[in-house]
């Protein structure tokens, strides 16, 4: 049973199915990235209808037998501007630019330049890309600012995967990972320059371990969830502004180690990756799984309720629209936009003056990172949502157990064995 409406249906792409949606922040448009090869399909989602747009490399090859670092090295990353129906699209051909007009190489940017990682500035006058392309250094340690006015490109923080902003305004979110550790880094964006610029804040998120999506924040902004991870299919639900964790579940079985047997990764496989939204209801979590079903998570309860959508049929990627209804796709290719009425207990997403007030809370915790502080780690204030680590903290601790996460175990492992070199 569900009492999620139906709006619309459509098929993507005529063929296979999509691993993500992206929705447009502003706009009732949605790009989705095909499963089958290095390609974008854009919808309109508006007028309560499903309605092709166009496409960007449709005529690509597809992934094949791909997997793994191999198959995300082709995966194209898209980045809607702000405000206008226009998606830049980073994939094997350097960079397209895609509007209601047709394609084109993006005004302002090097038509070469290829990066995992895309996103406008929230003034839609800059554009963020990682790994940078300026061949200064290790790529992986610094990304890329274009200044679309006049087609410079200068240095910008370590970041590695998507930019989310808050809906309060001035503030993103962003993930900087390493194999142990991945830091969720929280940035003010100084819009009063050009070009706009991520400026880090001390206080961060410390995930365990590498392989997580892109932050995405609640319409209100009062809380932040992240999916993950490379050996977990972990979700964590944040508090914000104050990063409690007030959510910690990992979807099917928990990783065995290594060697995984066949029966595990096939389980890891199942669950798509981009499975999670914030919608109309708030406090609610809504998360896809393979059995297509959505399950609707409230946060404060940790009551969850299941919807039948497409039964029998994974969902292969799931997102909320602007306006806060769902977006669902189906492995065999459907998308379906489906309504989320409230029950007579629920409300929506107070948005305006809720977020700009959790923004601007957040904003007065914290202050930014030093412009000479390349060792990022240095200044950050991690909280893991339940404990808190100053930087001195993490430089000499040399106690954990197999309880603590994967990276603080290393950290105390390293210190211990300097300690003893001493």
């Amino acid at each position: 049973m569900t009492d999620l409406e139906v709006v619309a249906r459509g098929l993507v792409g005529g063929e296979g199915s999509v691993e993500r949606l992206s929705c447009h922040p502003r706009l009732l448009l949605v790009a989705c990235v095909d499963s089958e090869r290095p390609a974008v399909h854009i919808w309109d989602c508006g007028a309560g209808r499903l309605r092709a747009l166009g496409s960007v490399g449709l005529t690509s090859e597809p992934y094949g037998d791909a997997f793994g670092w191999q198959r995300s090295q082709r995966t194209p990353a898209v980045a809607w501007h702000p405000e206008r129906p226009l998606l830049v699209v980073a994939g094997e051909d350097g960079l397209r630019q895609w509007t209601p007009a047709g394609l084109s190489a993006p005004e302002g940017a090097p038509a070469s330049a290829s990066y995992r990682s895309l996103a406008f500035s929230p003034d839609g006058r800059t554009l963020w890309g990682s790994p940078s392309v300026r061949g200064e250094g290790e790529a992986w340690e610094s990304s890329d600012v274009l200044d679309l006015s006049s087609g410079t490109i200068g240095a910008g923080p370590w970041w590695d995967t998507g930019v989310a902003e808050h809906p309060g305004g001035g503030l993103v979110a962003t993930l900087a990972s390493d194999q142990g550790a991945t830091y969720c880094l929280f940035a003010r964006v100084d819009q009063d320059t050009l070009p706009a610029v991520m400026r880090p804040l001390r206080r961060a998120l410390v995930l365990d371990c590498d392989g997580y999506g892109t932050p995405v924040f609640s319409a209100d902004g009062r809380h932040v969830a992240v999916r993950g991870n490379a050996y977990d299919n972990s979700v964590e639900v944040f508090e914000f502004p104050s990063l409690r964790r007030v959510l910690a579940t990992t979807l099917g079985d928990p990783s065995p180690g290594y060697p995984y047997p066949p029966e595990w990764l096939d389980q890891m496989r199942a669950w798509a990756r981009h499975n999670i939204a914030f919608g109309s209801r708030a406090g609610v979590l809504w998360i896809a799984t393979p059995t297509g079903t959505l399950l609707e998570v409230e946060l404060e309860s940790q009551r969850a309720v299941e919807h039948d959508v497409l039964t029998g049929t994974p969902v292969s990627a799931l997102a909320a629209t602007v306006t806060g209804e769902l977006l669902v796709a189906g492995s065999g290719g459907e998308l379906l936009l489906l309504s989320v009425p409230l029950r007579p207990t629920q409300t929506r997403p107070t948005t305006g003056d809720t977020a700009r007030a959790a923004a601007e809370a957040f904003l007065e915790t914290t202050a930014e990172v030093p412009d000479d502080g390349n060792d990022l780690e240095t200044h950050l204030v991690l909280t893991d949502g339940t404990r808190t680590w100053e930087a001195d903290d993490l430089a000499t601790t040399t106690t954990a157990d197999s309880t603590d996460p994967t990276w603080l175990q290393l950290q105390a492992a390293i210190n211990t064995a300097q300690v003893k070199g001493e």
